[in-house]
């Protein structure tokens, strides 16, 4: 970072925020495996879930403050007694922790949701950061839909919770309304009309139901804002928020322009955002800012002379810079255990038991047979279909016949709760007749939302990556799966799905 700016924290959550998009829940397990990786890229502040929500999301809070020791560890915490204990609670062994605790300021939410009187609101701000700070002098306190509150009202509780020992304001775009000047506009004024604005950090939260995520967040930072809150691939609930790898490297490639500078291992960018796409299952479009595929990729004859002749002809950063090319290690069928097990470390992964390894390498193995280059997408897809709590429903086999004309048929043995099954059934295409078979034995009830294929690697060979979404009785998930042969992936997709609906229990989620 350079030693003239000023640092700019970058606070992900992935975790928390991320992870309320419809269908992107992530275990335990995988929760530990993205913040591992956000640790190894350096990021300030990991927000690890909203550890009152749910069983589940204490117990991932709690393991993700065990885990992590160079980041800081937050837990969302509604400004209430029992959110903020929980909170505290799960963050008890953490080397850095803090409580982020909010509630809402604006007129329509505050009569709507909350049905409190703003005299309330402000009280019960001011009570819920004095009761945070007795487990943490690290308390960070957010105006929920602050870009549409009253600014004399947002002076007065910001003032008051500063007071009460609030080290970081967060005034978040909620609902995705902000335009950048009048977003940017509106912080400079806070800061100039807040009396104490000098000892806290004012931090932004940006959602993108605009596209302005990441240009409301830069404008924040342009007047004051030393805080930003953001995703890795801008994963969140309806568009999503805003992207890390975005502001991290518009502020990196516009060292000319912005006053600040992060202290972010941009190399971990793309490893990264395979590892989260890999987890959700969702994709990342191809024509996205960084880490999309064709992010550094030149069609035009005329772009790609200029490249050859001179890099900056045609681009602002280098792809290696950001993870593109760093992480090429192939590995292959005639690769040992060791190697494997080693480049599963480097991608943020790592085993409790010789047991757990051995069952991945199989799999590495099997793969390997199939296809001559192992590439890290390969790697992650491997880890992504071997994860689940418990496997009531296995593929054992798949027959599928497809021909012009007729109707494709498939033919399959299933396990289910170790008992095996026989079903057939036809179908509109083979993929269709694949999923009716399933279901004229499961009867699971469940709608299909979403059903995309991508492919993890190039090449003819490459695996296809198949993700099902379902939803049954409100509660959606995605399952994921990974072949050579797409309909296998896409059956073992729809099984990993039926199994993360049966384990999974729904999860209260807040802002």
């Amino acid at each position: 970072m350079s030693t003239n700016k000023d640092k700019l924290v970058i606070f992900d959550t992935t975790l928390r925020d991320g992870e309320q998009s419809p269908g992107a829940s992530m275990t335990k397990e995988e929760k530990i495996h993205i913040a591992r990786m956000l640790e190894r890229m350096r990021v300030d502040v990991i927000e690890a879930g909203f550890a009152i929500a749910s069983q589940g999301d204490f117990e991932a809070v709690q393991a993700v403050a065990e885990t992590v020791k160079d980041s800081r560890v937050c837990s969302l915490a509604r400004a209430v007694g029992p959110d903020i204990i929980r909170a505290a609670e799960a963050l008890k062994k953490a080397n850095a922790p803090r409580i982020h605790t909010f509630i809402a300021t604006s007129p329509i939410h505050m009569k709507y949701k909350l049905q409190m009187e703003p005299e309330k609101v402000l009280q019960q701000a001011v009570e819920a950061v004095k009761h945070a700070r007795q487990y943490t002098d690290d308390v960070e306190f957010s105006l929920e839909d602050g870009s549409r509150s009253e600014p004399e009202f947002m002076y007065r509780i910001i003032e008051a919770v500063i007071k009460a020992g609030a080290g970081t304001i967060n005034i978040p775009d909620t609902v995705g309304y902000g335009e950048p000047e009048e977003y940017g506009a509106m912080f400079r004024r806070v800061i100039e009309n807040v009396p104490n604005s000098d000892k806290a950090i004012f931090s932004t939260h940006c959602h993108n139901d605009l596209g302005l995520a990441v240009a409301n967040s830069l404008s924040a930072v342009m007047n004051g804002v030393r805080q930003v809150e953001c995703t890795i691939n801008g994963l969140g609930e309806r568009a999503g928020n805003a992207s890390l790898e975005e502001i991290v490297m518009a502020v990196r490639t516009r060292q000319d322009l912005y006053p600040v500078d992060t202290r972010i291992d941009t190399s971990h960018i793309v490893p990264t955002s395979r590892l989260v796409s890999s987890i959700t299952g969702f994709p990342v479009q191809p024509n996205k800012a960084i880490v999309g595929a064709n992010a550094f990729a030149h069609e035009s004859g005329i772009h790609q002379d200029g490249v050859l002749k001179h890099r900056e002809t045609y681009e602002i950063m280098r792809a290696e810079d950001v993870g593109w090319g760093n992480n090429r290690l192939v590995l292959g069928k005639h690769s040992g255990r060791a190697a494997v097990k080693a480049r599963y470390e480097e991608l943020g992964h790592t085993f409790d038991d010789a047991g757990e390894f051995q069952v991945i390498f199989q799999r590495f193995k099997d793969l390997a047979d199939k296809k001559h280059e192992i590439f890290d997408e390969d790697l992650h897809s491997i880890i992504a279909g071997t994860e689940e709590p418990v496997e009531h429903y296995r593929l054992a086999s798949l027959d599928v016949h497809s021909r012009s004309g007729q109707n494709p048929r498939a033919q399959l043995q299933l396990m289910i709760d170790g008992e095996e099954f026989a079903a057939e059934a036809e179908g509109s295409g083979p993929v269709d007749a694949a999923f009716k078979a399933i279901e004229s034995v499961v009867k699971s009830q469940a709608d299909l939302k979403l059903y995309s294929v991508n492919a993890v690697t190039q090449g003819t060979d490459s695996q296809g990556s198949v993700t099902v979404r379902l939803e049954r009785n409100g509660r959606l998930v995605n399952g994921v799966g990974a072949d050579t042969d797409i309909l296998v992936a896409s059956a073992q997709a729809y099984l990993d799905a039926l199994n993360l609906l049966s384990n999974g229990e729904s999860k209260a989620k807040g802002v």
